[in-house]
């Protein structure tokens, strides 16, 4: 007993000796954290440099693009085909992914032989073989008649311009078939199934192994996002931003980049890490100074690396006694398979002399302690190094996403990773400690480059499908030219039948008189109050205008809030609450004493029979204070003034938010004639002939006509455009039947049509994988600000995610994508539907003032219009497209209810005096 401890105790001493000694001889093959660090860096640079137009030409790592835009989400289905030519085996596989209870793949394969002197003949021959393979696995699946998509994983470098064609850079590999480099394989294999016309094929995807590793563990776990080799050559792939892949056009989502790593370093970034191990093996193999990293790290080389270092140390009499063998010279004579037996716990030290006696050394104990060790330091090297660049990407990836913390799963494939003892325990603790603030799964590819080759497929397919169908749901909200030239003629019939007596009690579009005849001129002067209602907040505003030489208008105002109870209560005590404002207001500006000219903005249905005089219709906005309907406010607000007894006022107009839009933007360009509101409602107003106006006496002059445009369509006249999405919308609002134009073109409504679409795609499993959130449910929820900002130009999907996720959606990529087009078509819509009803406006102006051409310009205000990123470009554009013969000028109105009616107050002073006057 004594005696096995002593000789356990003897064994421990000389290991540890043996092993110090090897350690200080390959010191240089050693890295400290600090160096992988450092290696990081310089891979995440090189990383950049391949993205990058200008610098990809000379950049070592070719970043090429793969056109594979999304990984598995489960809903794939289907039965697909795909090919797998890599090497002198040649494999096809049918993989069927069906939804019984789950998803699930079944796979029937088999490998033909790709013959030396094919693989080395021309291209017409190896395509033609390809093609012959094919038609016999289809005939023994009994398929020749059906067109089934195919995959084609092919592991050569290829630039891919689109997924479905690869031109080949270059062979590899032992390859040698002429006339393909340069050409596209897809193509070339196209044509070969052409010429035996006995089957048809339908080649949707070209993949690289790397992408195939990537997309077969997506398959089974979504969050895969990085597909790595790690075998007889070595490369990586992971999923890109696509605003960073310069040699791709657009910016929406991501895209599988394939690095072709193995390159790493053959523009000197590595030489201060190499060994005179490394040159050598470099300068002995078929491509000196290319695929340097490659060489450093892949099964390829491992075994090599490891007999040069042994052979080395033999002659320097550090092994064997100093005895070198034939051979142990022989090139290829130890292999990373024996590198992998070499370092298996157990049984290691016996291989490890089996495969030292194969070559012809008598190995001591010492011997093959030694040679275990230097296996150790060169394939930990190469996890290290391998988890240095994992890392890099890693790193990037979460950059990318702003996350602080990434969660990920790396897809891995390849014999060194596989077989080798150590190497994935090494590698995983390495990328750990290297990248601390990161979740990251390894998952090991089973069937790897062939099942990835048919999900990449199953993808295409599934988005191509996808694609198709929810463009034919949004196509209801592309109008044509002519649909629009449509909506303006029907527009132009409904202003007609609110202007002509006849018609005017049955017409939805309102066309009210609102008594002010006259824009500003100019010579408007004095000091004018303001009151602004129009929500639950109440604005008082004191107003200074100075014409002569240098116009100016100077503001005062104070906010004041209106209880729920004040809103609800009576009218009495609504203007009573009003009138107290006002008070405080003169107060706090000093002017009681005074009797100042006052407008009143006051933003809800009015039927006005002077400018002084409007008679409430209807409440809206969550007002309902009683005695008010069918009361002329004016003289509410004139009661409520003499029941306190404190000040007087000039009660000189009652006036809407639209025309004091208009009346602004008036008093800065005199070619301003109408008015639009293009925010939480629409309307819109402008100067109409008063011997148009049938409701009001007198043919002289003009008059601005409020539209009340919300209501166009009531008649049912714009229910060949409206779609399921609007009749939803409608059908759950406070006024079902009501303001149907309204509905689909204002800032209070598009939100709420976007919920309504999310959720149909969502029920038909094409957005947040097919789970409708409680938040998606709940209407109201999705807020046209949204809409601006998931359409800004400037944000990234991973913003428009993050507004998703605040929203309660957890989101991918594709469904940022799907998103954003959704918020574009409709908001897009109602850009259009906006300018038809504007450029009916416009034309009635002209053909009013018999003119052939019309310079016009309308003032705007509105929320939707100021803040959304394209609502004001499309709407303006529609404008022109539809009336040509109109030069409208669009300028955005500054404080238009405010300013708008003291000018409205103003210019009835005005044209009083002037009255008074004659």
């Amino acid at each position: 007993m004594i005696a096995a401890q002593l000789l356990a105790y003897y064994f421990t001493e000389l290991k540890d000796d043996q092993v110090k000694k090897i350690d200080k001889y390959l010191y240089s093959m050693r890295f400290s954290d600090e160096t992988l660090l450092d290696i990081m860096q310089r891979f995440r640079r090189e990383l950049a440099t391949g993205l990058g137009r200008d610098t990809n030409p000379t950049a070592t790592l070719k970043m090429l693009p793969t056109f594979v835009c999304s990984i598995p989400d489960g809903s794939e289905k289907g039965d697909f085909i795909a090919l797998d030519l890599g090497g002198s085996n040649f494999r096809i596989l049918r993989v069927k992914v069906s939804h019984e209870k789950k998803q699930t793949v079944q796979m029937e394969s088999q490998i033909y032989e790709t013959p030396e002197d094919i693989m080395n003949g021309s291209g017409t021959r190896l395509f033609d073989h390809v093609a012959e393979c094919l038609g016999d696995f289809m005939e023994k699946q009994n398929i020749k008649d059906k067109k089934l998509p195919v995959g084609f994983t092919f592991s050569f470098p290829c630039q891919q311009t689109k997924l479905d064609e690869g031109y080949l850079l270059t062979w590899t590999k032992r390859f040698k078939a002429s006339g393909v480099e340069g050409m596209d394989v897809v193509k070339l294999l196209n044509k070969a199934i052409k010429k035996r016309g006995d089957y048809e094929a339908d080649i949707m995807a070209v993949v690289n192994d790397t992408v195939g590793t990537m997309m077969t563990c997506g398959f089974d776990d979504q969050r895969c996002e990085v597909g790595i080799i790690i075998g007889t050559g070595t490369n990586a792939c992971y999923m890109e931003e696509l605003r960073h892949i310069d040699l791709v056009e657009g910016d929406e989502g991501r895209m599988c980049v394939n690095t072709e790593w193995g390159a790493f370093g053959d523009n000197g970034r590595l030489e201060d890490i190499r060994t005179e191990f490394d040159r050598e093996i470099d300068r002995g193999s078929l491509n000196p100074g290319k695929q340097l990293f490659e060489k450093m790290v892949s099964g390829m080389y491992m075994g090599e690396l490891v007999r040069l270092i042994l052979v080395k140390m033999a002659k320097e009499g550090l092994l064997f006694e100093g005895r070198i063998t034939p051979e142990l010279l022989t090139k290829g004579k130890l292999e990373t398979k024996h590198v992998s037996a070499i370092e298996k716990s157990k049984e290691g030290l016996t291989k490890t002399r089996e495969i030292l006696t194969r070559l012809g050394v008598e190995p001591s104990t010492d011997d093959c302690v030694a040679v275990q060790h230097v296996c150790a330091i060169v394939s930990f090297r190469s996890a290290n190094l391998i988890a240095a660049t994992l890392g890099a990407i890693l790193m990037r990836l979460k950059d990318n996403k702003g996350a602080a913390r990434l969660r990920t799963t790396v897809g891995i494939d390849g014999s060194l990773y596989k077989m080798h003892p150590q190497y994935a325990r090494r590698l995983h603790k390495t990328v750990r400690r290297l990248v601390p603030d990161s979740d990251v799964r390894f998952l090991l590819s089973e069937s790897g480059s062939g099942k990835g080759a048919a999900m990449v497929t199953a993808v295409a397919y599934r988005l191509a499908d996808q694609s198709r169908q929810i463009t034919q749901t949004l196509s209801e909200f592309r109008l044509s030219t002519e649909q629009l030239l449509e909506v303006k003629k029907r527009m132009r019939t409904e202003i007609q039948n609110g202007l002509s007596k006849n018609t005017q009690d049955t017409a939805t579009v309102k066309m009210l008189p609102t008594f002010v005849r006259s824009t500003p001129d100019g010579t408007e002067n004095g000091d004018f109050l303001a009151l602004d209602l129009g929500g639950t907040n109440f604005r008082v505003l004191l107003v200074k205008i100075r014409s002569g030489k240098r116009r100016t208008v100077e503001m005062h105002n104070k906010i004041y809030a209106i209880p729920m109870e004040v809103m609800q209560g009576t009218g009495e005590e609504l203007f009573d609450h009003i009138v107290q404002c006002i008070s405080d207001f003169l107060d706090y500006m000093g002017m009681k004493n005074g009797r100042l000219p006052l407008g009143f903005t006051f933003s809800f249905p009015c039927r006005q029979t002077r400018l002084d005089a409007g008679i409430l219709v209807t409440w809206t906005k969550g007002f309902k204070a009683t005695d008010c309907e069918g009361e002329d406010v004016v003289g509410l607000l004139r009661d409520a003034i003499k029941r306190r007894e404190e000040f007087e006022l000039d009660v000189v107009a009652i006036v809407n938010d639209t025309v004091g839009t208009m009346m602004t933007c008036a008093y800065e360009e005199p070619t301003c004639e109408i008015g639009l509101i293009a925010g939480t409602g629409s309307n819109a107003c402008y100067m109409e002939e008063m011997r148009n106006i049938e409701m009001i006496e007198g043919d002289e002059g003009r008059m601005c006509v409020n539209m009340e445009w919300g209501a166009f369509g009531d008649s049912g006249c714009l229910d060949d455009i409206r779609t399921e999405y609007d009749r939803s919308v409608d059908d759950f609002s406070l006024n079902p039947g009501k303001q149907r134009y309204e509905k689909m073109c204002s800032g209070m409504y598009l939100g709420e049509i976007v919920r309504n679409i999310l959720i149909d795609l969502t029920k038909r499993g094409f957005l947040f994988r097919g789970q409708i959130s409680e938040t998606l449910k709940t209407r109201g929820i999705f807020e046209t600000k949204y809409l601006s900002q998931i359409e800004s130009d400037r944000l990234a999907l991973l913003q428009v995610r993050s507004i998703l996720q605040h929203l309660g959606l957890d989101s991918t990529c594709d469904d940022s994508i799907i998103v954003k087009e959704v918020c574009g078509a409709v908001s897009r819509r109602a850009a259009q539907l906006c300018g038809a009803g504007m450029a009916a406006v416009v034309d009635k102006i002209r053909e009013n003032r018999g003119l052939d051409h019309l310079d016009i310009t309308v003032g705007v205000d509105g929320t939707l219009y100021k803040l959304h990123p394209h609502f004001s470009r499309i709407m303006q554009q529609t404008v022109n497209e539809l009336a040509p013969q109109c030069n409208v000028n669009f300028l955005l109105s500054e404080d238009g209810s405010g300013k708008g009616a003291a000018l409205i107050t103003a210019v009835g002073c005005r044209l009083r005096l002037e009255q008074n006057n004659k």
